[in-house]
């Protein structure tokens, strides 16, 4: 893998790559001692930047005794091309794969556009539940976990980095998980949407035809590496990271920024959709 900028798949090698290294117990200089290798060598894989050959992988592995599967997966990882990383997790769930999960932890802002569901980052346990209920990938005895760990990803809900939520009309309508439960997510909205650092904005159904009707995307940005796009089918996800990919989902943003209602507004219209439910 020549030296590159990092990306998606760079940073998911590293990071699997860094977990085989701490299970050692050896620090990055101290291994890169014991393998003759420079420190800067290490520091460059674990970011993403590759600067090694799939033969030093096998021996970096090989000297942490990585376990037979993991070293497999990492060279496949390691083997990746280009910019766009597929994703067909084991359990059917593609938002809850660690890719995903690592990227948000990472990014400093993210923006969702959601069409027919409130964003999933918004979303109470109890809608989190209803959704989970009717997706057929989830298995009935895995429903509890896989909604109790997608509420859990609203933990980056913090004040240190930025969110915005652009969110359909219809989605807002969709009465999912009951009367109850519907009406207890739209307020949860409306709690979240007066914090500085979130932000959502309602695209009205009386706009008609718009950008995102080709779907849902998230788009996150971070502080050193190129925006990542993220988007997902019933059972597997997407990430891209070229920037002309990147340009068309941020193409389709200011697109959708250009019809969506004020920050004001749309709590309006959220609120009158709770009144009159």
């Amino acid at each position: 893998m020549p030296k590159r900028s990092s990306s998606v798949v760079g940073r998911e090698f590293g990071a699997g790559v860094r977990a085989a290294i701490e299970r050692t117990g050896l620090t990055q200089r101290r291994l890169a001692e014991l393998l003759g290798w420079q420190e800067a060598k290490i520091s460059d894989m674990l970011a993403g930047k590759g600067g090694v050959t799939e033969a030093e992988v096998r021996e970096l592995l090989a000297y942490c005794r990585t376990p037979l599967a993991e070293r497999e997966e990492l060279l496949a990882l390691f083997r990746e091309s280009g910019n766009v990383y597929l994703q067909v997790p084991d359990d059917g769930v593609p938002d809850q794969v660690r890719t995903l999960i690592n990227q948000e932890r990472d990014a400093d802002e993210i923006v969702c556009w959601s069409m027919i569901l409130v964003p999933g980052l918004l979303q109470i346990p109890e809608y989190v539940e209803a959704v989970t209920a009717k997706a057929r990938t989830v298995p009935p005895e895995k429903r509890e976990a896989v909604a109790a760990a997608r509420a859990a990803r609203a933990s980056i809900l913090e004040y240190t980095r930025t969110f915005t939520f652009f969110v359909h009309e219809q989605a807002l309508r969709l009465p999912v998980g009951g009367r109850e439960v519907w009406r207890e997510q739209l307020a949860h909205l409306l709690r979240l949407s007066v914090r500085r650092y979130i932000t959502i904005r309602v695209v009205p159904t009386s706009v008609g035809m718009h950008a995102g009707a080709a779907g849902d995307f998230r788009v996150m940005r971070f502080p050193k590496y190129p925006s990542v796009i993220y988007v997902e089918s019933v059972k597997c996800c997407l990430f891209f990271d070229d920037a002309d990919t990147v340009k068309t989902y941020e193409n389709i943003l200011k697109d959708l920024a250009g019809v969506a209602l004020d920050e004001e507004q749309s709590r309006a219209v959220i609120n009158s959709i709770l009144e009159g439910s």
